[in-house]
């Protein structure tokens, strides 16, 4: 273990280690409205997506703001596969506002989910990177 290593897992006063503090601060400025975008999107991105999976996402991001404008913003931090996904799940999302008995575009959607879950420690480590700026 290097030196680096040591103090990035040395426990503070609080129990917990600098790296978790950041953590917490990240998602403590994302509450609070303050967190920097594109991590501020990202966050509500993989909090959605983790509450309802995408058709959520979208609905959310819908109906409480500008959903293009979202997705253009973590296009530009997305890694080349997510905005693939994202891509892919948005589409069937746009199917299902017209016909909410497309199976076809419900699959896609369980689809771009579990290919979110299966690859989320990609967003994590981002946000991570992120968390250690602060």
């Amino acid at each position: 273990m290097g030196l680096f290593d040591f103090f990035k897992n040395k426990k503070t006063e609080t129990g917990l280690t600098d790296e978790q503090l950041r953590w917490n601060k990240i998602w403590d400025l994302w509450a609070e409205g303050k967190a920097k975008s594109p991590y501020s999107e990202l966050m509500t991105y993989d909090g959605e997506v983790n509450n309802g999976g995408h058709d959520q996402y979208f609905f959310n991001t819908e109906n409480n703001g500008d959903l293009e404008k979202e997705i253009s913003v973590l296009k530009q931090i997305l890694p080349e596969k997510f905005k693939n996904n994202l891509n892919k799940a948005y589409k069937a999302y746009l199917v299902l506002e017209e016909d909410e008995d497309s199976e076809e575009a419900e699959d896609i959607l369980n689809e771009c989910d579990s290919f979110f879950y299966k690859n989320e420690e990609t967003i994590t480590d981002i946000l991570k990177t992120y968390a250690s700026e602060i």
